[in-house]
């Protein structure tokens, strides 16, 4: 009845609100509740596990909540209590049938074990039967499955064997509590000489001998058998077992070995003594005191020890709980209490005006009670107390943070026994800990147990103005070491410190202090640089804004600086400080550690970070940064330090720019300051030696500030800044160079308008396009891309004709730098961009010869950049540029389409251009449109082809820009073909996920049925198909597929038709890319593919046109190759076509024989392979009396030998092929006889040295 109603179920439609929580949580809480029941029903019906896949049903979703175990606690009674009544009764059942019995154990201890791994033992073991007749079952279970050991250590594929020694030592946990002597219930006594007395029990000594195997175990046995033995040995009917166990651990920590098992065996040892020491009474223990510590003393001083820090985790345990026994349990007046324990009478004081004064009054007593000494509280401390406490004292220094946690709990415990002169000593020798000689353990393990004495009250407020300095250093430790630095831990507890605070003491008594700390704990949680210290001190400061209120404008910032806004580092540094530094108590504290912290920090990103996020702050106080801070700043740009000196010329370059942007004037004087920082740093030649490139970077940064600034400058220092960029503008690094541009676009148009300036710039930008320097062409590049109309507008078609010279590596084959390429096809866009918006001032002529070119060459030049595959060590380097390209063809096309909107607008005004002077130059019709039909096929084709090929990031890429062309709002793209199924294909949704192949190929395939997309994207698609990567052909062949096969409910399209023109665009495909391994071979491997699915071959007439050309193809392709994917690939091709009618499949079968007589081994047994595919498939390809002896030469061949070998085989096929007439007679004489010729060069020439050539580049 009880287990019926446990699955009684539940009625929806009970009320939420005054319903019990039990009933509320197990509606909503657990959601896979009904399938758990079920599979409870089902378990509970057969009295066993039927189904194991039900255990793992179970355990997944157990799984799922290890994080909030408390949710799945209303239910553990329904779920534990019927499966520990079916692991009784299989227990019972042991005795008749052994195996079967733990067969049906072993399932529901897994599914209990579960639950206690996400639950905990404690809640757990509550609904275990104790019954004093289960004892006896529990130890026969252990005995029984004892010896047992588990086949696999991995938890999904563990069949119980470890899991059910753990229930059944839980188990044991609970029934060795029973209220009555063990002897009385133990059975087998009458069959031993058991004495009595005192002497334990034959069912003890089971127990005991389990117990201490498992505490040599390396799993969670170990941990189990020490809370077992603890209740066993603690029990008051056990002193002589007790003593024997402790004469056994003396033994055992007396004997310390580098054995493995040893090693275990000590482990479980100290952690079961502290089990025992935990919840044993004083009595019983304080005889075994002095052995134990002494072995726990010379244990901790062992190398065993030091290098094992779970060790020394439970020997601090251990000791402290040592101490806890030597002293006796108080709880002294001089304990702070600032808070009641009650809520409803703090909030009832709180009501009538009382906490206050109580509290008050509370806290001038306590302040007192350190001076008054209170002699009713002298004590006597053991000395092996004062040596336990300078071991937990050593143990805040320890390396491991769980050593140094478990030493401060320590700490405060032993504490909280001692008088509070006593305490004092402590809190002295804790706080010699924040020193500067002391290490980071030693800072995080103080900080950890001041923490513990706030939250017992041990930490009294009269020593809190001693101790909050120590906290504050904490809150900003932060020491660098090498390329990184340490102290994240460190500041992540003095947060904890602050928590602890909030939480422990009266507003009264935290007022003072909470003044001093709120600016620091802010500032870390504005920005700190790890998000765990964030988020730390967050809570530390929401905390004491919830129990003391005292901070300004706290539930303000608390709103703001929550737990995800400060997961974004950015976010913190530009979004949440700027919202709390507009209350003038938090912004002076911020900017003092910006300047003096953060712009000097190790990491390069974040004093980049730093100096944008002190520009943010300027809003708050102008005056301010233009002068205390400028002149904090300008003197550190040359500062001996690199991290300094770089931050601070970021931060002075990034604070004049917003302070003009805010209406700043400054004064002629600070303007001369300013102009100097960049001379100044390059006559300490700081460009030199390490972090020079950091710092050109920073300079070029700087001097882009203050040219957006229009910063007055001398004309001496306009050329040493121009000298400057154009050096960082020919540097190597990339950032640099763009870095330089970036300062160029803008230093240019604010100090550079001289005539003579203009033509020299212009001039010797162009020409370091053809400098020998790589870098230098990279960045003239650049820098052509970001120079005025002014600056263009003398030589605009030679600035275009050279970067589109040098966007093509056709033109250029001695150079193939592909950031060359790249940083040309951006400047080409750019000076396009600044040429088109400048050209309406200069005349309607010009205009028609700019828009004229950019269709003519520029266009023409960025087709031709998409089909840059070029391949260097780094990869597929060829994908950058057309990435670039892709770009820039959206860009042009926009502003083509812009150039007819104003032609149009001409013509309907009757504006009527002249005819142009210029005699090299072609122009269009001015009437006719720029952008006409066939850019816009070749627009979408090129980007279609780069859709579907094998980089996700340009899929994603090409899709988005031709997405962007169907729907621009903008510019109405015309011509486009078949515009509304381009639509249909790629819709106006910015959730399609274009780099994932399963979306993109089904879609993108549809284009080939349109003649004027199909080659584009079929050369990308065979890239994809015929390519190496398995992922990207298990997506795309399939969509080729489906739409080859058309459905039948389509009349209109027919295979055939599909069939025969993706053949014609194969044909296209391997006549334009002739001998273009690139796609090529993944062509043939694409066909080779398609003809296995038995496509190509069923097309009538066209078939045997389509194959002539594929063979024709094939011949001159595999002629000389030595890429054995591409040979291969052919042959197989030859092979399918072998299987056809006449004459295709003679032609095919002479050109598979010729390469039986391959330089490469593999190749000869590859095409031999194919013969004999051939012949048994054709029957009509030698007649049937010859058909038994060519497939006995082609078996018994041995075509990987003796290349002479091979050729005899070779030649007796073609005669029984009758196709030996075909041959040259003098390739006969030399197949048969030889040569002398030949003869001689064969014996000088290794085969292997060709071979070895193929098996070098087919990768083996």
């Amino acid at each position: 009845m009880e287990e019926n109603a446990a699955f009684a179920p539940l009625d929806p439609k009970e009320d939420d609100e005054h319903d019990s929580k039990e009933n509320v949580l197990m509606r909503y809480f657990l959601q896979e509740w009904e399938v758990v029941k079920s599979i409870l029903h089902r378990i509970i019906a057969d009295g066993r596990v039927s189904d194991h896949s039900d255990v793992h049903k179970i355990r997944s979703i157990v799984d799922k909540y290890q994080e909030q175990g408390q949710l799945l606690e209303p239910y553990l009674e329904s779920i534990v209590s019927p499966l520990m009544m079916i692991m009784r009764s299989g227990t019972v059942k042991l005795a008749v049938a052994t195996d079967e019995a733990l067969e049906v154990i072993k399932p529901i201890c897994i599914i209990i074990y579960s639950l206690v791994t996400v639950c905990g033992y404690k809640s757990v073991i509550k609904f275990f039967p104790h019954q004093v007749s289960d004892l006896e079952l529990a130890v026969f279970l252990l005995e029984k499955c004892h010896q047992s050991t588990s086949g696999t250590s991995l938890r999904q594929e563990s069949t119980g064997e470890m899991e059910t020694k753990c229930i059944t030592l839980l188990w044991l946990y609970i029934l060795v509590l029973i209220p009555f002597d063990i002897s009385s219930v133990d059975t087998s006594i009458a069959n031993n000489n058991y004495l009595g007395g005192l002497e334990p029990s034959p069912l003890v000594h089971r127990i005991l001998d389990f117990s201490k195997d498992y505490l040599s175990s390396a799993g969670p046995m170990r941990r189990i058998s020490g809370l077992l033995l603890s209740r066993l040995l603690t029990r008051p009917d056990m002193p002589k077992a007790f003593s024997s166990f402790t004469e056994w651990a003396h033994e055992v920590l007396a004997s310390v070995a580098d054995d493995v098992v040893d090693h275990f065996r000590l482990l479980g040892v100290v952690e079961a003594l502290a089990s025992i020491f935990k919840v044993g009474s004083r009595k019983d223990l304080t005889n075994a005191i002095p052995t134990i510590w002494s072995d726990v003393a010379l244990l901790m001083k062992s190398t065993t020890a030091v290098r094992s820090p779970l060790l020394r985790k439970f020997i601090v345990k251990l000791s402290q709980r040592i101490g806890l026994t030597c002293l006796p349990h108080r709880v002294p007046s001089w304990h702070y209490q600032g808070r009641y324990s009650s809520l409803s009478v703090n909030m009832s004081l709180d009501d009538a005006g009382k906490i206050s004064s109580i509290l008050q009054e509370q806290s001038s007593n306590q302040s007192d009670m350190p001076t008054a000494s209170c002699l009713d509280e002298d004590m006597e401390v053991p000395e092996i107390v004062e040596e336990i406490i300078e071991m937990l004292l050593s143990g805040l220094r320890d390396s491991d943070t769980v050593v140094r946690w478990s030493a401060a709990k320590g700490i405060g415990r032993i504490t909280a026994r001692l008088t509070s002169a006593l305490s004092e000593d402590v809190l002295s020798s804790i706080l010699e800990l924040f020193t500067t000689g002391e290490g980071d353990g030693s800072w995080h393990g103080g900080c950890l147990a001041l923490a513990e004495l706030a939250r017992r009250g041990l930490l009294l407020p009269v020593s809190l103005p001693k101790v909050v300095p120590f906290i504050v250093k904490a809150l900003h430790y932060d020491i660098r070491r090498g390329p990184h630095s340490i102290g994240s831990h460190v500041r992540d507890a003095a947060a904890y410190v602050c928590w602890a605070f909030g939480r422990a003491y009266s507003n009264s008594d935290m007022k003072s202090i909470l003044e001093l700390l709120a600016p620091h704990l802010l500032t870390i949680t504005c920005y700190d640089r790890e998000v765990n210290c964030r988020r730390a001190a967050s809570a530390a400061f929401q905390e004491n804004v919830g129990r003391q209120g005292s901070f300004l404008h706290g539930i303000d910032i608390v709103n703001t600086a929550d737990y995800f806004s400060l997961a974004s580092r950015t976010s913190s540094y530009l979004n949440v400080a700027v919202c709390i530094a507009q209350y003038k108590e938090y912004l002076y504290p911020f900017v003092e550690e910006l300047i003096y912290h953060k712009i000097s920090h190790w990491d390069r990103n974040l004093r980049e970070l730093a100096a944008e996020a002190l520009s943010v702050l300027v809003r708050y106080d102008q005056e301010y940064f233009a002068g205390y801070v400028l002149e904090k700043l300008i003197p550190c740009t040359l500062s001996s330090d690199l991290c300094m000196r770089h931050g601070a010329t970021l931060a002075a370059g990034e604070l004049v720019l917003t302070l003009h942007r805010c209406g700043f004037n400054f004064s002629i004087e600070k303007q001369r300051s300013l102009a100097g920082v960049v001379p100044a740093i390059e006559k300490a030649r700081l460009y030199r030696g390490k972090g020079g490139e950091i710092m050109r970077s920073a300079v070029s940064r700087y001097i882009e500030c203050i040219s957006c600034s229009e910063v007055s400058l001398m004309e001496k220092t306009k050329k040493s800044l121009l000298d400057t960029l154009y050096e960082n503008m020919r540097h190597p690094n990339a950032q640099i160079q763009r870095a330089a541009v970036d300062a160029l676009k803008f230093f240019i148009p604010a100090y550079l308008n001289a005539p003579k300036v203009v033509t020299e710039i212009t001039s010797k930008y162009l020409e370091l396009l053809d400098d020998p320097n790589v870098a230098a062409r990279r960045g003239s590049a650049l820098a052509l891309g970001v120079l005025p109309y002014d600056f263009l507008a003398l030589r605009w078609m030679v600035i275009l004709d050279k970067l589109c010279s040098s966007c093509l590596i056709q033109d250029k084959p001695e150079d193939p730098d592909a950031e060359t390429r790249v940083n040309a096809v951006q400047g080409l866009i750019a000076v396009c961009e600044t040429l088109a918006r400048g050209s309406p001032s200069q005349g309607f002529e010009e205009e028609v010869s700019l828009y004229s070119l950019i269709k003519c060459d520029v266009m023409q030049t960025l087709f031709k950049a998409l089909d840059d595959y070029s391949v260097d060590n780094r990869g597929d380097v060829g994908s950058w540029v057309r990435e670039a390209a892709m770009d820039g063809l959206e860009r042009l096309a926009y502003i083509l389409c812009k150039g007819d909107s104003m032609n149009s607008l001409r013509v309907n005004g009757g504006e009527r251009p002249s005819m142009m002077s210029e005699p090299n130059l072609v122009l269009e019709d001015p009437i006719s449109p720029l952008f006409d039909a066939d850019i816009a096929s070749n627009l979408v084709g090129g980007l279609a082809k780069q859709a579907v090929e094998k980089l996700d990031k340009l899929r994603e890429t090409s899709a988005k820009i031709l997405q962007r062309i169907l729907y621009n709002k903008n510019y109405f793209i015309p011509f486009i073909p078949h515009r509304e199924v381009l639509e249909d294909i790629i819709p106006n949704k910015n959730d399609l996920m274009w780099g994932v192949p399963s979306i993109s190929y089904p879609r993108l395939v549809k284009l080939l049925q349109f003649s004027c997309y199909s080659r584009h994207v079929l050369c990308g698609l065979v890239v994809s198909i015929g390519g190496l990567q398995e992922s990207l052909r298990k997506a795309s062949l399939p969509a080729l597929l489906e739409y080859i096969n058309v459905s039948e409910v389509d009349p209109d399209e027919k295979r055939d038709t599909r069939e025969y023109l993706l053949s014609n665009d194969f044909l296209w495909i391997l006549q334009q890319y002739q001998k273009c391994d690139r796609i090529i071979t993944p062509a043939l491997k694409t066909i080779e593919i398609l003809l296995s699915k038995k496509v190509f071959l069923n097309m009538e007439d066209h078939t045997q046109k389509f194959g002539t050309s594929i063979l024709d193809s094939l011949e001159i392709e595999l002629k000389g190759s030595k890429d054995f994917t591409k040979l291969c690939a052919g042959l197989s091709i030859i092979g399918y076509y072998t299987s056809l009618q006449e004459p295709i499949s003679s032609r095919a079968l002479r050109q598979l024989l010729s390469f039986l007589g391959h330089r490469y081994p593999k190749i000869r047994k590859a095409a031999a392979d194919q013969v004999y595919l051939a012949l048994l498939q054709n029957t009509n390809i030698i007649g049937d009396d010859k058909m038994d002896q060519a497939l006995e030469v082609v078996s018994e061949t041995c075509w990987d030998g003796a290349l002479e070998e091979a050729k005899q085989g070779k030649l007796h096929l073609l005669e029984l092929a009758c196709l030996e007439s075909d041959l040259p007679s003098v390739l006969k004489v030399a197949a048969i006889h030889g040569s002398d010729k030949r003869g001689e060069r064969s014996s000088g020439i290794d085969e292997n040295e060709s071979y070895s050539s193929l098996v070098g580049a087919s990768g083996f």
